[in-house]
């Protein structure tokens, strides 16, 4: 553990603060050893801090959405469209495999949110929606995987319209060769759009939109042209040259696999298989993987991304679903375990109980001392996943009433 880095750390994270002190002091003596305690009672939690993140904005022009998450420099955040957009999509399972109605209710307000920001050309706001942002491919399918939800599983037809002008908008920015160059973060192509795609894809199956289905294909084929014979993923970092987060290398793998299923196509699939047995080999017994990884999977950082090992978690599981490989239920269990190491459940800040942090230790590189909400919604969807053995979400199907 790099205390030096601990102590290098900019000052406006506060450390001195006693929340944050005590948050530092247990990952420096006790890292990664909390009490781990059955599924449904980690399940429970995590749910319910997001029912926390979405309440504290309720007083807010944002409300009905959910905060990005808390941090030590910034408090608890505004909503977030992107990720509240697949938060929809867990709170839908949960209702049903927690018997908890209400979080139906709080799926529609999300969605009720998310559709009165989208402007007449089909776009959704970039980062917060502060002045000066603009739309970005990633985020802009992250939504519509929130309206295919409210489609399919509510029958929402608002969300029909609103997914076909979201993807149509999606369509129109793909350069010839499949991918997008424009509209990306940090003005740079990215392999992990594919978990864009996916939803870009679910949208064009359940409306019959086949323009939407062609652009898919095409991306998809181009992030295909990335792989290295590792299996690795190359041009799929947030920043050139970097090694992608495990979070991303995740959302890459699932964007194919999900895609493979949908299209019938073995090579999207094969691809996912490839890059999740090539990280399944670095995971150390404890379930611990590395913050980011360069090609062979080379181990680049000394902190976990508590993020990508729940996402990796759910890719594994699903990847058993798909394939029928056991083998890949035991790297599903051995992840959701070391994060559920992490989880405090019964800490008497409501901020921090049932939260995950991003980084373990919490001033790791990834989202460093802060709790992200897409962090808890991974982790909820990996425990659903080895709960039940279903899907979340569900393999979209076109509501029986039509449209």
């Amino acid at each position: 553990m790099d205390i030096a880095k601990l102590i290098g750390l900019p000052f406006r994270y506060q450390p001195w603060r006693p929340r944050h002190l005590r948050l530092i002091t247990a990952d420096i003596s006790r890292p990664a050893s909390q009490e781990q305690r059955d599924h449904g009672t980690h399940l429970t939690a995590a749910i319910d801090w997001l029912c926390r993140a979405q309440d504290v904005r309720d007083d807010k022009p944002d409300a009905g959405g959910v905060a990005a998450g808390w941090s030590f420099e910034d408090g608890w955040l505004p909503s977030y469209p992107e990720t509240t957009g697949y938060i929809i999509e867990t709170f839908l399972a949960a209702a049903q495999l927690l018997n908890r109605p209400e979080l139906v209710k709080r799926a529609h307000r999300m969605i009720d949110w998310e559709l009165s920001l989208q402007a007449a050309d089909g776009t959704f706001p970039g980062h917060f929606g502060e002045p000066g942002s603009h739309p970005v491919i990633f985020n802009q399918g992250q939504i519509m995987h929130g309206l295919v939800a409210g489609y399919t599983q509510l029958g929402r037809q608002d969300c029909l319209a609103a997914m076909i002008r979201a993807g149509q908008w999606l369509v129109d920015q793909q350069d010839a060769d499949g991918c997008w160059r424009k509209f990306e973060h940090n003005n740079t192509p990215h392999v992990y759009n594919t978990r864009a795609t996916w939803a870009l894809l679910s949208a064009g199956i359940v409306a019959g939109e086949s323009a939407l289905i062609e652009a898919a294909g095409r991306n998809l084929d181009w992030a295909l042209s990335q792989q290295t014979d590792s299996g690795w993923y190359a041009t799929n970092a947030f920043v050139p040259q970097c090694a992608p987060f495990t979070h991303t290398i995740a959302y890459a793998i699932r964007g194919f696999l999900e895609c493979g299923v949908l299209l019938q196509e073995p090579r999207y699939i094969d691809s996912a298989v490839k890059a999740a047995r090539g990280i399944a080999a670095m995971q150390r017994q404890d379930g611990w993987l590395a913050g980011t990884y360069r090609d062979h999977w080379q181990a680049d950082a000394g902190y976990a991304c508590l993020t990508g090992i729940a996402q990796m978690s759910l890719n594994w599981t699903r990847l058993a679903q798909v394939t029928g490989d056991a083998d890949f239920r035991n790297n599903a269990r051995a992840a959701l375990a070391f994060v559920k190491s992490t989880q405090r459940l019964d800490d008497s800040d409501p901020v921090i109980n049932g939260g995950i942090a991003g980084s373990s230790p919490i001033w790791g590189d990834y989202s460093r001392f802060e709790y992200p909400n897409w962090a808890a919604k991974f982790f909820a969807d990996a425990l659903m996943m080895d709960m039940a053995d279903i899907a979340v979400p569900p393999v979209p199907q076109v509501p029986s009433h039509g449209h």
